[in-house]
């Protein structure tokens, strides 16, 4: 039996109560069975079925391959008869010829259908022109159409019929101009009559119905030309131009020969140093004529373009910019004309291109004048005369030789180098006559070269004069500073040979005033870099420039490469972090302030240098024990005047050439300095009586008030308060001393006790000056009791171990200690 069958009777009869269920089970069994045998039969009839259709679509497909055998046998015998041909291939080739030579002639017959069409509809539009205007106007919409249409399909062919296009679209010009030369002898009829360009503000009445004709005439004309201009010049996001309205170029006729009149030829008023002449005449013209346009012109311009996608351009809407445009050209032919006569002449060309600047800068405030779009900054004649012309690198080298010239004339001046102390407040630091006119040479720059449109102009002209400049003058105040060191040096003295006279102008006040120079001078500018960075306009080139350095596609070659202009104007350029800050002056006003930085260094020690000098006597002196109350009367010491007459000439000096600030920092250096000297070589290395410290206690005021003088809020005084909280403590009065017991540390011990309750007892009645040993006790006690005796005595600024080193040096308490 089938393991199958047994597996399926195990599962249906697996207990002994299944075979109650058995008939059940068969009768299930043979109705399946009954239904497969159906199935069965079925699938038979459907094999069967099927075996039929397919022997019959293969007897079809054998006739219809016969058929086509018998027929192709038939055309291959026609073949060879028509083209008197041996073979088939041969019969086909020469059938293809036909076909093709049949092809030809077809389009030959096409070509020339089209041809007489062109024909017909120039000849129709003549023909009416004159009859009726818009019935001649209608054919040549019609060709101009058929010309739009032929483009694509030029390009489609891949250039297949150049003649066929270019014949269609000369006699759609060519009938163009026939139309546009009738209607534009009409409008100058009309403008004849009204005795144009006589001075008029209206049309007059018995005219208005003739003009309102004309004008619109020329503005239907032209019209499918501009509306396909606007398209390319939208889909291109292009700033060309737009074209002068038919009706405004008629209107300025007569001016551009009033021009020509004026400006040509050997006229007075025709002068290649004068180009304001020009410039002004058209200025005038447009401001003699903007209400004539506004009045008769602006409602035809807002009728028929108001409906229309041209309605969004101002040199369509607008008929004062309308007027503009149209006078534009005749400006542009003078600028072309004028600009090769003064090219090898460069005062005239310079003077050129800032009055033609002027004029546009004159232009767009006074009439706001932005022909494209209201948000798109008209790019100006300035734009035309130095890229379109190409006159930017011989106007940039112009300007940049007459901005050196100037610098040299700066430099070369004998008064360049001295401080001014007039020019600026008496609170601020002094910078050279050469700093100032410098950084006033750079500010007329920038205003010369502010209207510029161009970005790649302004750029060039930024980073080619402007920071070249800059840096001139960084490069002559670093060598500057550099000689003064050379020629300070003990080994430049040596082997230069440097002589008496040379060296008197590099020590004292002279020395000092030029390093001052220095400063000075170093100060002001990066300063004035500093706010330069934060005026607008340059604010807008660096944002301009930023942006173009991130995106590479509009990075264009003429600004140079990247790692240049981070080199020249600041690292952060092209850094798409948007936390860096950057300006374009970083890069040179931080060699300004490292520069600044050095100088001021250098005058502290040059200063602190003197000053040390000038102590060397003071600190030699040794008789600080040995002065007595009857020696020591209360006048400085001699040993002292060198010192404040140094202190008193160079802060004479520097409160006059330093601002505050700076000042501020030079005195808390010296300060500190002169206070670590005087602690270190006299506080600690003699001994003092008490006389003795009262004296140095003397000494010292005389010094801090030297300089405070000098000094604002009592600065000598604040840094050196360390100084003083010494003396201080050294020239403690003896006086509530209390006698050392002899008999041991007890005795000692209870005495000092005793002064403690008696301190103790007036406490509450007046504070208590410290004597001396009460002082000694406390501070050599332990840490604790020394920071209380300081604290008591007001001298926070002195640490446990200075209070004991100064106490050391009191010849009173010497053998007590030792």
């Amino acid at each position: 039996m089938d393991g199958r069958v047994l597996d399926w009777i195990d599962d249906k009869i697996a207990t002994t109560s299944d075979f109650q269920e058995l008939d059940t089970l068969l009768e299930s069994v043979k109705t399946q069975q009954d239904l497969l045998k159906q199935q069965l039969a079925d699938a038979r009839l459907e094999h069967e079925n099927g075996e039929h259709e397919a022997e019959e679509h293969a007897i079809s497909l054998r006739k219809k391959a016969h058929a086509f055998q018998k027929e192709q046998a038939n055309i291959d015998i026609r073949l060879l008869v028509v083209t008197q041909s041996e073979t088939s291939d041969e019969a086909a080739e020469k059938f293809q010829e036909s076909m093709d030579r049949l092809g030809k002639l077809e389009v030959a017959a096409g070509y020339v259908e089209l041809l007489g069409e062109v024909d017909r509809l120039s000849s129709e539009c003549v023909t009416q022109l004159g009859k009726s205007d818009e019935a001649a106007l209608e054919p040549y919409r019609k060709l101009q159409k058929l010309t739009f249409a032929l483009q694509p399909l030029h390009q489609t062919a891949e250039g297949a019929a150049p003649h066929l296009l270019d014949h269609v679209n000369g006699e759609a010009q060519r009938l163009r101009t026939t139309i546009q030369q009738h209607f534009s002898d009409d409008l100058e009829k009309t403008l004849k009559k009204m005795q144009w360009p006589k001075a008029t503000s209206m049309v007059p009445m018995a005219l208005h119905s003739e003009w309102e004709k004309n004008v619109n005439r020329l503005l239907d004309l032209q019209r499918p030309d501009l509306e396909a201009l606007d398209a390319n010049m939208m889909s291109k996001a292009s700033q060309d131009e737009p074209p002068v309205l038919l009706p405004l170029e008629v209107l300025v006729r007569p001016l551009e020969q009033r021009f020509a009149y004026h400006f040509s030829g050997n006229r007075q008023t025709n002068r290649l140093d004068k180009p304001e002449y020009f410039l002004s005449h058209a200025a005038d013209l447009i401001a003699q004529y903007s209400d004539f346009v506004e009045n008769a012109v602006q409602p035809l311009l807002s009728q028929h373009f108001r409906d229309s996608d041209l309605a969004m351009m101002p040199a369509y809407m607008d008929a004062t910019c309308a007027l503009i445009t149209a006078i534009l050209p005749m400006l542009q032919r003078k600028l072309a004309s004028i600009a090769q006569q003064v090219t090898a002449q460069p005062n005239l060309l310079s003077h050129l291109v800032h009055e033609v600047m002027a004029f546009d800068t004159n232009i767009q405030e006074t009439h706001g004048y932005a022909p494209v779009s209201p948000s798109m900054t008209w790019r100006g004649l300035a734009y035309y005369l130095l890229d379109t012309l190409g006159y930017s690198k011989q106007w940039l080298h112009v300007e940049r030789e007459f901005a050196l010239s100037r610098y040299r004339a700066i430099i070369d001046d004998p008064k360049a180098g001295e401080l001014d102390y007039d020019s600026v407040a008496a609170d601020a630091t002094k910078p050279t006559k050469a700093a100032i006119r410098v950084n006033d040479l750079l500010e007329t720059i920038t205003d010369r070269y502010k209207p510029l449109v161009s970005f790649s102009q302004k750029l060039k002209f930024l980073i080619d004069i402007q920071i070249a400049i800059f840096d001139q003058f960084h490069v002559r105040l670093h060598s500057s500073l550099e000689a003064y060191l050379t020629m300070t040096s003990t080994l430049a003295r040596t082997v230069h040979g440097v002589s008496r006279e040379e060296q008197s102008e590099l020590q004292g006040i002279k020395g000092l005033d030029r390093l001052c120079r220095v400063f000075g001078s170093a100060e002001y500018l990066e300063r004035a870099m500093r706010d330069w960075s934060d005026d607008v306009f340059f604010l807008e080139l660096w944002q301009e420039l930023q942006d173009r350095a991130n995106n590479r596609d509009s990075f264009s070659s003429k600004l140079g490469s990247l790692q240049e202009l981070q080199r020249q104007t600041s690292g952060a350029v092209g850094n798409d972090d948007g936390g860096v800050q950057g300006a374009l002056f970083d890069e040179t006003a931080e060699a300004y302030r490292r520069l600044r930085v050095r100088s001021e260094s250098i005058i502290v020690e040059t200063f602190a240098y003197n000053v040390r000098e000038a102590l060397r006597p003071y600190t030699r002196i040794t008789s600080w024990a040995s002065l007595s109350s009857s020696t020591a009367g209360g006048a400085v010491s001699a040993e002292l005047d060198p010192l404040l007459r140094v202190l008193a000439d160079y802060f004479g000096f520097l409160s006059r050439a330093l601002g505050k600030v700076p000042m501020r920092r030079v005195t808390r250096q010296l300060c500190l300095g002169i206070q670590t000297s005087i602690w270190d070589s006299v506080l600690l290395r003699q001994t003092f009586s008490t006389a003795g410290a009262t004296q140095l206690t003397a000494d010292v005021k005389a010094i801090i008030s030297a300089i405070d003088q000098y000094s604002d809020h009592s600065l000598a005084q604040r840094v050196m308060v360390r100084l003083m909280d010494g003396v201080r403590l050294l020239s403690l009065p003896i006086r509530g001393e209390i006698p050392i017991a002899q008999d041991g540390a007890d005795d000692e011990a209870a005495a000092w006790d005793e002064a403690d309750d008696d301190d103790d007892v007036k406490e509450d009645e007046a504070p208590k000056q410290m004597g001396l040993f009460e002082a000694e006790r406390l501070i050599f006690m332990d840490n604790e009791s020394a920071r209380h005796a300081l604290e008591r005595l007001g001298l926070e600024n002195l640490s446990e171990a200075d209070a004991r080193s100064v106490l050391e040096r009191r010849v009173e308490l010497a053998s007590s200690l030792y």
